[in-house]
């Protein structure tokens, strides 16, 4: 039997016949360098010149690390989580429990951001408006960073930017600079509670945040990986207050964003109709949601008065 149906069945033991497939010819690639042709193929590891991979002893140990790692997955952990990496809009971050893994719905914000602040097109309270943001240097601020995977994927994206991420977690500080060193990105990343900042120093042209949405009652229905493994910190929000950070953040943003910055929010798509109505309640204009690929309202823009 080859390696690949070796992995392959130990996946299909703890998560069924759907994912079990992707997540084997993902292990291999990640961990051993084996694409899916010669998976498919039946080839296991090979020997290199250095590394543990030198001996028939070697192989063996690479073989059982990536049969762990199954065990793992198929016992609930996150895959990104076990291999330690996640691809994000064409990077590879690496992310580890203090860090919630970087999702396409967060992929498809960073698109409009770049989209928005270059040559796309916005949708405006009075339709679609062409866009040609001729800054020098655009200043962005994202807020509740993470992994920084948006921060980063910006910061390689949009030419003439500079880049600033703050998160209030020692645990993703520390990822996050590993991330942009290791994605050669220039983003200055500092310790900031946003619930607890009154004012700083600077002026931005675009504040970006993805933060805390989930609201507790919606736990249990939610999956038991991301439950078990996820932080609570970066999900969770109280249930009588579920625009707590929007709020917060927009409120700051009032201060600190230039005149015409922009804002820009994933939502809990429960809460789309409500985070519009608040921003515009604040004084923000051409306000608007956007669906995400699956159809589900997912992201606010809105400009600063």
């Amino acid at each position: 039997m080859s390696l690949y149906r070796d992995i392959r069945d130990i996946l299909v033991s703890g998560i069924g016949e759907g994912e079990a497939s992707a997540i084997a010819f993902l292990l291999l690639d990640k961990v051993a360098g084996i694409d899916k042709v010669h998976a498919l193929m039946g080839d296991g590891i090979r020997t290199t010149d250095n590394g543990p991979r030198t001996t028939d002893e070697g192989k063996k140990m690479v073989e059982e690390e990536l049969k762990e790692m199954a065990r793992r997955i198929a016992n609930g952990e996150p895959a990104q989580y076990v291999i330690g990496e996640a691809d994000f809009y064409g990077l590879t971050f690496h992310v580890e429990p203090g860090v919630l893994i970087p999702r396409p719905e967060t992929e498809e914000l960073v698109e409009l951001i770049i989209r928005t602040t270059d040559n796309g097109q916005r949708t405006t309270d009075s339709g679609l408006a062409p866009v040609r943001i001729g800054y020098a240097e655009l200043k962005v601020l994202d807020i509740g960073t993470g992994s920084g995977c948006i921060a980063i994927s910006l910061a390689k994206n949009i030419d003439n930017s500079e880049v600033e991420a703050w998160d209030v977690s020692d645990d993703a500080i520390r990822i996050a600079k590993a991330n942009a060193l290791r994605n050669e990105a220039n983003v200055v990343i500092k310790k900031v509670d946003v619930l607890s900042v009154e004012d700083v120093q600077g002026k931005y042209d675009v504040i970006v945040s993805n933060p805390p949405y989930i609201c507790e009652s919606e736990a249990s229905e939610m999956e038991d990986n991301v439950l078990s493994h996820e932080p609570h910190l970066a999900l969770f929000v109280p249930n009588d207050d579920p625009l707590l950070f929007y709020r917060k953040i927009a409120l700051l943003a009032l201060k600190i964003l230039n005149p015409n910055g922009q804002l820009f929010f994933e939502i809990n798509r429960e809460y789309g109709q409500e985070t519009v109505s608040l921003l515009r309640q604040l004084g923000y204009k051409d306000v608007t949601l956007h669906k995400d690929q699956f159809d589900n309202d997912r992201m606010v823009h809105a400009i600063k008065p």
